[in-house]
């Protein structure tokens, strides 16, 4: 336990964004590792945390148990006694691979640390959070490629570049806990063909290459297929390839999968358009995302993330 410290504040709010799946998903040797690239969106977690000294410690809603776990780690680790009320909001469905469960970790992360007054950086949410489950590289800005099984960096990649995703849903709910655990085999070939991407990745990202950020992210898609079969994926492919769109990105332990747009092409609102009415015809409710641009600087060491923006995801019925 590091020293006690004392509480700052009775209450304190925290937040998180999500991610649209993985623009890259596999295995890097050696080592055996396992690695995701975020691809940053604007939709949100939000936690709200009220300390109370006589109260023991609860969540809202009550299903929201390795953040309440996460908060008790906190308050122990600190010598805070007591305990209090931990609210948790947002737009992130669960089960969908929008990094929901990892969102909310980091802004309980973010919440608690503002009650007791403590810096909050993403390598301390990273040793904090990893006892409990894989998680997404969401306590960093930008896009980064992540080890997420380690719940430990790989590479900070930067900023996305502005792109619209239309996304599409195959129901249900996919348990990434669960996931995580299934043993994977990879061949000598797929594991070199990863760090290929993985560099071709990071290239495009540092050097705005959206044409090369949809080609990764499409092989991505493909070579997943033998690990979580999305049986929309050759639809969304040759919606993409008829569009004229930049790639399709899915989540690689989820259900969501979405068809990738350029925000810089001048013919973006004709092709979403496009996009859009082919999609309703394969999955019928859909979505429409837009990627997060942080500003390329130092590591933020505050509590607090980005404000969320109002109205920057929508469903289309």
């Amino acid at each position: 336990m590091t020293s006690a410290v004392s509480v700052q504040r009775p209450v304190a709010n925290g937040s998180s964004f999500g991610t649209f799946g993985e623009l890259l998903q596999g295995r890097l040797q050696p080592g055996n590792r396992d690695f995701l690239v975020t691809l940053p969106i604007a939709r949100w977690s939000t936690a709200r945390f009220q300390w109370q000294p006589d109260q023991e410690l609860r969540v809202e809603p009550p299903g929201k148990r390795k953040s309440l776990e996460l908060a008790d780690r906190m308050l122990r680790q600190y010598g805070c006694p007591g305990g209090g009320t931990l609210t948790l909001s947002g737009d992130l469905p669960e089960g969908k691979g929008l990094a929901s469960s990892s969102a909310d970790l980091v802004a309980t992360a973010r919440a608690v640390a503002g009650v007791l007054g403590v810096g909050m950086p993403a390598a301390t949410i990273e040793r904090l959070i990893r006892p409990i489950e894989p998680t997404d590289g969401v306590m960093y800005n930008g896009t980064t490629a992540f080890y997420h099984r380690e719940v430990r960096l790989c590479a900070r990649l930067g900023p996305s570049p502005p792109m619209t995703i239309v996304g599409v849903d195959e129901g249900g709910e996919i348990d990434t806990v669960a996931f995580n655990r299934k043993e994977k085999s990879f061949t000598r070939e797929e594991t070199s063909e990863y760090r290929r991407l993985l560099h071709s990745l990071s290239e495009a990202v540092r050097h705005g290459d959206v044409r090369t950020i949809g080609r990764v992210a499409t092989r991505s898609s493909e070579m997943n297929q033998r690990l979580q079969h999305k049986r929309l994926l050759p639809d969304l492919l040759d919606t993409c390839r008829k569009a004229g769109a930049l790639g399709v990105v899915v989540a690689h332990s989820g259900t969501k999968l979405g068809i990738l747009i350029s925000a810089a092409d001048p013919d973006h609102d004709e092709r979403l358009a496009r996009v859009v009415d082919e999609c309703h015809d394969i999955a019928g409710e859909i979505t429409v995302d837009h990627t997060l641009s942080f500003a390329p600087r130092g590591e933020r060491s505050t509590q607090s993330a980005p404000t969320p923006p109002v109205g920057s995801s929508h469903a289309i019925r």
